[in-house]
């Protein structure tokens, strides 16, 4: 792995004026290579570099930038393995998620947003037949879409490749240009991305990459009068501060923020279809992630046997090296995570609930690993049902009937994702109607990646992903004429 990586702005690669970090891998506690410091003059002499070249990026052709996205997912799927690899060291996945979900949903992304035909470019014209003064007053409108502008992209630690191209290739598909402030654990892969735009044929300060672990690095990229807009996805508690900052100067937000999803067992469900949906929690990026189902409601009827069920799921997950073929659960990010989803352990312990299975640290000599943790006998007021916990652990709620399940989901400062488990199809249809959050996935954790993707309440604002996402990185303009 490369030394002293350097920050990428206005089409070069520049020392940073703040030194290197360390990036640490969290399966060995070694280092990955070392990260590049920004200084604040440097995050604004990206946000000026990516106004300087939205006027020409956005007057290009949507055919050219469609075609410089599908080159670079071409380029991206052309490294897969070396990517991987840097994407596994940086952030613990197993090298299968590594490939398929990070990596591989990145290339995914570019080449969906290089299909021009697909990009929804304007709105259909809306001709209004008559207007205040009758037929001499009809005005024909057409309303077409408009890039928003500057558009910084302040991405999450969990996934370092799906999460900035989910971001990165609608908003260059639409016209704007971007400056991708990556989380500070695992930055590399992102600059990886820079290089296999650079290559595709981005212009010089379409894509700008800057990080570091202060946090004025990403204030900076957050406050620069030369931004639009602002794409984050992390924490509720960052997100506010950042729409605060966005407010002031009323520029457009996509935020994607935290979830505690639940998910409603009913006692018709499928347990076995049930228990693999909620056991990706315990496994798929350790938990952190949040559209995980955390936190499990289930009806009396089938209470004891899914706990039951859960634990024999739980207890058959190999905890370990990322790097083996049969590990399912590596590590958490950090030594700092690791203690904050014990404590959770621990506190959900002194709250009364009963830990059925898990939650201590495995007989490994290094690395950031905790065993995933089942708790039981949970009521919905314990923190550790109520607050994001983001790693493998998994409370569960009973409850009577279902008007209780729904009430019990939808009490909860969180909406991104829930989920339902019945083998009645319209029973679990009519219950995800009343469920006040962003998705509910019906007797499955899937998604459908052209499907919108946001959350209620304190889990964000706006929809993305799919066509969704042009219209989020997108401004509407109406143009009117005498008709």
């Amino acid at each position: 792995m490369r030394d002293g990586q350097r920050l990428f702005v206005g089409g070069a690669w520049v020392e940073p004026d703040s030194g290197y970090y360390p990036v640490i891998d969290p399966a060995t506690e070694e280092t990955v290579g070392q990260a590049p410091e920004a200084s604040v003059a440097q995050v604004r002499a990206a946000c000026a570099a990516a106004r300087e070249a939205f006027g020409a990026w956005s007057r290009t052709r949507p055919e050219e930038r469609a075609a410089v996205l599908g080159r670079a997912a071409e380029i991206i799927r052309g490294r897969l393995l070396p990517y991987a690899e840097l994407a596994r060291a940086e952030t613990g996945a197993t090298t299968g998620t590594a490939r398929a979900m990070q990596v591989g949903v990145a290339a995914a992304r570019f080449r969906r947003y290089a299909a021009v035909e697909a990009a929804e470019w304007a709105i259909a014209p809306q001709i209004n037949e008559a207007g205040p003064m009758g037929r001499a007053g009809v005005m024909g409108a057409l309303a077409v879409r408009q890039p928003v502008g500057v558009v910084t992209c302040i991405t999450s630690y969990n996934n370092p490749w799906a999460n900035p191209a989910g971001k990165i290739a609608p908003a260059l598909a639409m016209g704007n240009t971007v400056v991708v402030k990556p989380a500070p654990q695992d930055p590399l892969s992102v600059y990886r991305m820079a290089e296999a735009l650079q290559e595709a044929g981005a212009p010089a300060g379409v894509v700008n990459v800057v990080s570091g672990c202060a946090t004025d690095v990403g204030e900076a990229a957050v406050a620069s009068p030369d931004v639009d807009m602002v794409s984050f996805t992390g924490s509720t508690a960052v997100g506010q501060r950042i729409a605060e900052v966005c407010g002031r100067d009323m520029k457009r937000q996509l935020m994607e923020l935290g979830g505690k999803g639940a998910a409603l067992v009913l006692d018709d469900a499928d347990l076995a279809s049930a228990v693999a949906g909620i056991g990706t929690t315990f496994s798929f990026y350790s938990g952190q992630i949040c559209t995980a189902p955390t936190r499990v409601l289930a009806q009396r009827g089938v209470y004891e046997r899914l706990v039951e069920q859960l634990a024999g799921y739980a207890r058959r997950l190999k905890v370990g090296d990322p790097r083996e073929p049969d590990t399912v659960v590596g590590p958490v990010i950090s030594g700092e995570h690791r203690a904050r989803v014990e404590s959770y352990v621990e506190l959900g312990r002194k709250e009364g609930a009963t830990v059925v299975f898990g939650g201590e640290r495995p007989p490994l000599e290094r690395g950031f690993y905790v065993a995933p943790a089942l708790l039981a006998d949970c009521a919905n007021d314990m923190r550790v049902a109520r607050e994001e916990i983001f790693g493998p652990v998994v409370s569960v709620i009973p409850f009577d009937e279902e008007d209780e399940g729904v009430a019990l989901a939808n009490d909860s400062d969180y909406g991104l994702i829930d989920y339902v488990w019945s083998g009645d199809v319209a029973r679990a249809f009519r219950v995800a109607r009343r469920l006040r959050a962003g998705g509910v996935g019906v007797n499955t954790v899937g998604r459908n990646m052209e499907a919108p993707f946001g959350g209620f309440k304190k889990s964000g604002v706006g929809r993305d992903v799919g066509s969704y996402a042009l219209h989020a990185y997108s401004e509407v303009q109406a143009i009117v004429w005498p008709g």
